[in-house]
């Protein structure tokens, strides 16, 4: 059976405040196409369909004044019920990896790599479809300052969302590569860069897609 070169995808995992987005937006900076969860997730929850059936599981308190999904109010919900939170991903990660898909498929030709900068990545069972995983490395100090100045959170908040995701150190054994992100940016460029440009050559039978 014949195989063809595909462009690899790249998952980047790391604790909540590594710096995967920055990494995201290095690797955006250099030819790869970067789906951001995140930004799926919000996409996703303007949908009608979508909207309706939240509404009809927790009433309309999860509304903000706009009429749109309070994202606050449901991260409320879901992280004090383990089954909440599962119905919810039941319910948004499909339409989310459907989005992916489409923006996968409309990568152009000059694309170096695609990315997926996902929260969950590994917990949603995202790994498989990964040719390599990022590992972020991030000291914990760092990480609670950036989410302290940039979210408000408390420590007791990051460890209290953490908690919900695998622990660090099973994300990092699962990497391929390993990021160090100690807040020089200059450094994480160059580590990004040179890990980019090692990628192993990937092909394959089937699209990963």
């Amino acid at each position: 059976m014949s195989t063809t070169p595909r462009l690899p995808i790249i998952g980047l995992v790391g604790g909540i405040g590594s710096g995967k987005s920055e990494v995201a937006r290095i690797l955006a900076e250099v030819g790869c196409v970067v789906c951001d969860s995140d930004s799926l997730v919000r996409k996703t929850l303007r949908e009608p369909a979508i909207k309706e059936e939240l509404v009809r599981w927790w009433g309309p308190t999860i509304l903000d004044a706009h009429g749109d999904i309070n994202r606050k109010a449901v991260a409320h919900l879901v992280f004090a019920s383990t089954e909440d939170r599962h119905r919810l991903e039941q319910l948004i990660h499909p339409r989310v990896e459907a989005l992916r898909h489409d923006i996968f498929a409309a990568a152009p030709s000059t694309t170096a790599a695609l990315i997926i900068d996902a929260p969950l990545l590994l917990e949603a069972g995202l790994g498989p479809k990964c040719d390599r995983i990022w590992f972020i490395d991030t000291p914990l100090a760092t990480r609670l300052e950036r989410v302290q100045r940039t979210r408000g959170w408390s420590a007791h908040d990051l460890q209290r969302r953490e908690s919900a995701q695998w622990p660090l150190d099973r994300k990092r054994s699962t990497a391929h590569d390993v990021l160090r992100n100690e807040g020089d940016s200059a450094s994480l460029q160059r580590q990004v860069l040179q890990v980019l440009r090692d990628l192993p050559p990937v092909t394959s039978t089937e699209s990963k897609l």
